[in-house]
């Protein structure tokens, strides 16, 4: 009977073959191409950041590391990141909560607010910024009256990178949220939970690793800006220069070993943060996919 069924359909099973060959052929082309592009434009610029980094051996490397502009810039950009990632986590939590759990006029059109540092150019936000606290703005002789400094300084950088980064943690949450619904969170007020009760106990625990990677972006992108804060910075060494600005200063100098030498540092935070991610998926990955399909 087998051979009989094989033998009066011997097209169907030599298409079916076929086809398999050619999604096998298609599936091996396609992951060349993806395997070429990353080699091409993410792991040979990677490599070759710390190849350069320590072209002259690990006591130039560390020479420039320990001079105390470079200092200064790590410490800057740690302390810009400290204050940018909390301000937007909170920020991030309250309108994806809003945006996903109630209706109100005008849902739309915060969306969009929240999308419109994606689509402008960072150093035209700082150039904003510039033209709003500037000594030749209308908040600028106010500022300095009141021994406000905010240009060229700390806050002025701060606000840039809570500006440009704003988007990630708000932008991770709301489609999880939108996914999960109201259910949870109804179903813990019917049984006598108070708001914060219920925020604390039932919805935080189910947005709790889209939060994380959104965190996690935040703080790359952070660390990472060089648009928007070379705008407000006014580059004045040791003092107003971030890592990725005091990149560009040692390039122009022609110190391209101390140019390489902060550039892997900055590689180094973004392969931690994507090794952290990785091994978190690894770790609860189960969880994770639990969450999401909530």
């Amino acid at each position: 009977m087998a051979e009989q069924v094989t033998s009066s359909n011997p097209g169907r099973y030599a298409t079916g073959s076929a086809a398999t060959a050619e999604r096998l052929i298609t599936r091996i082309i396609l992951m060349g191409v993806a395997f070429a592009f990353l080699a091409i434009f993410l792991v040979m610029p990677l490599v070759i950041v710390f190849t350069e980094a320590f072209s002259r051996g690990l006591a130039p490397f560390l020479e420039n590391i320990a001079d105390p502009d470079t200092l200064s810039a790590i410490r800057l950009t740690l302390i810009v990141a400290a204050i940018s990632v909390p301000l937007n986590l909170v920020f991030g939590v309250a309108a994806a909560w809003a945006i996903a759990k109630f209706e109100f006029k005008g849902k739309a059109f915060l969306i969009t607010l929240i999308d419109l540092p994606f689509s402008v150019s960072p150093v035209i936000s700082g150039l904003v910024y510039v033209l709003l606290f500037g000594s030749t703005s209308l908040l600028g002789p106010w500022l300095k009256m009141h021994g406000i400094v905010i240009l060229f300084a700390v806050p002025g950088i701060v606000l840039a990178t809570v500006f440009v980064t704003f988007p990630f943690v708000a932008r991770e949450l709301i489609p999880l949220m939108q996914e999960q619904g109201t259910g949870d969170e109804e179903a813990a007020l019917s049984l006598g939970a108070n708001g914060w009760q219920t925020f604390w106990f039932v919805t935080l625990p189910n947005i709790k690793w889209g939060l994380l990677y959104g965190v996690l972006l935040c703080n790359a992108r952070a660390m990472g800006e060089f648009g928007a804060v070379s705008v407000v910075s006014g580059h004045i060494r040791g003092v107003t220069n971030t890592m990725p600005l005091h990149v560009e200063i040692l390039y122009n100098e022609y110190n391209a070993v101390g140019a390489f030498a902060v550039a892997s540092l900055l590689a180094g935070l973004a392969l931690v943060t994507l090794v952290l991610k990785t091994l978190l998926e690894m770790r609860y990955g189960a969880e994770i996919a639990a969450t999401r399909g909530h």
